[in-house]
């Protein structure tokens, strides 16, 4: 459930890319950090992030917020469920199908070892059985889905993929559409203050300085 208008957007086309060893924060990662303080999550009772499973996301997390409940959109996982099913058993078998669902079922229950001895016999043989299985352990305590359910999370990121058709995809990707990088993001740039409900707000900044120049 979530609180009419409660929504906001940040986006730009940008690089997460950082080196470890590097200070500054990639520019996705301030951007995140920004919108994230502007939100209130650092004084939060309770903050909870959702990805897709990249190390990128959850090391970004872990670093700007570690005090925030990581959640493996379910969805994903799922998918790395029957990606590796088809491998095994051929995209267009019973098998497939029904050891995907199975699969699926017990890991919405929470039987993390279920999946885990299922993957265990063709890992010798499949790679796709042995890179799903260090997926699932790897994010084991984000997919802890009855907790989640439980406490009244969310574990899916429909409303985030909603938003990126929503801003971006409906602008920029239509036919013929030609943008250079700086164009897009000042799209994209007016399109989040717009959806944001901070327009107003997003002109009355950009006035300041020209004004003061005056």
């Amino acid at each position: 459930m979530r609180d009419p208008g409660s929504i906001t957007y940040t986006a730009a086309i940008e690089s997460a890319a950082a080196m470890d060893t590097s200070p500054p924060r990639s520019d996705l990662a301030q951007r995140v950090w920004r919108e994230a303080a502007r939100r209130g999550c650092t004084e939060a009772a309770r903050c909870v992030v959702l990805g897709d499973g990249s190390l990128g996301i959850g090391n970004t997390a872990w670093e700007l917020l570690p005090q925030a409940i990581q959640i493996l959109d379910r969805y994903h996982a799922k998918e790395a469920l029957y990606r590796t099913a088809q491998s095994i058993f051929g995209a267009t078998t019973a098998e497939a199908k029904s050891g995907a669902l199975a699969g699926c079922t017990e890991r919405d229950d929470g039987k993390l070892r279920a999946i885990l001895s299922a993957l265990r016999p063709p890992i010798a043989s499949s790679t796709e059985a042995a890179q799903c299985t260090v997926y699932i352990f790897r994010h084991r305590r984000r997919r802890r889905y009855p907790e989640f359910h439980a406490q009244g999370l969310c574990p899916s990121t429909g409303v985030l993929e909603t938003g990126c058709k929503v801003v971006i995809g409906t602008r920029l990707k239509r036919a013929g559409m030609h943008c250079t990088v700086a164009g897009a993001n000042a799209i994209i740039a007016l399109r989040c203050a717009k959806l944001s409900g901070r327009f107003e707000d997003f002109w009355e900044r950009r006035s300041m300085p020209v004004q003061a120049a005056a």
